[in-house]
């Protein structure tokens, strides 16, 4: 008999709201989002959604972050779980990222939040030209 491997267990935040008095687990959900919710996060889980990639190609993929923040950056993600980093022993050493099976867990969600965004930018946009006014 061949079992597969069960998905992740996840809930809509909506119905796992922390209780107010556990302050410890306030701090964990605020850091959780924090970390997951930077936009180098969301480009990064989302660029390596589509495989295993250099740290060059990610540098070029990610428009805008600088080597330092792709560094940092990863680096919080693969504390996290989310990410695995192969060091290959050449010469020059060839370093690849990759998704960890928690990691695969957020491409849903910021595949959402990415075809949100991509749906109502153009009210985005509006909304702050009615705002910012004439």
């Amino acid at each position: 008999m061949v079992t597969q491997a069960q998905p992740l267990a996840t809930k809509p935040l909506a119905k796992r709201e922390p209780d107010p008095a556990d302050h410890t687990t306030c701090a964990v959900m605020s850091d959780i989002l924090n970390r997951i919710g930077d936009k180098w996060s969301v480009m990064i889980v989302g660029r390596l959604g589509h495989g295993t990639k250099r740290f060059s190609e990610l540098k070029r993929a990610v428009e805008g972050i600088s080597q330092r923040m792709l560094t940092l950056t990863l680096r919080n993600l693969e504390r996290d779980g989310l990410v695995v980093r192969t060091v290959y022993p050449e010469i020059p050493p060839r370093v690849e990222y990759k998704l960890t099976p928690l990691g695969e867990t957020l491409l849903e969600p910021i595949n959402a939040l990415w075809d949100w965004a991509s749906v109502h930018g153009e009210d985005i946009a509006r909304a702050r030209e009615r705002y910012d006014g004439p």
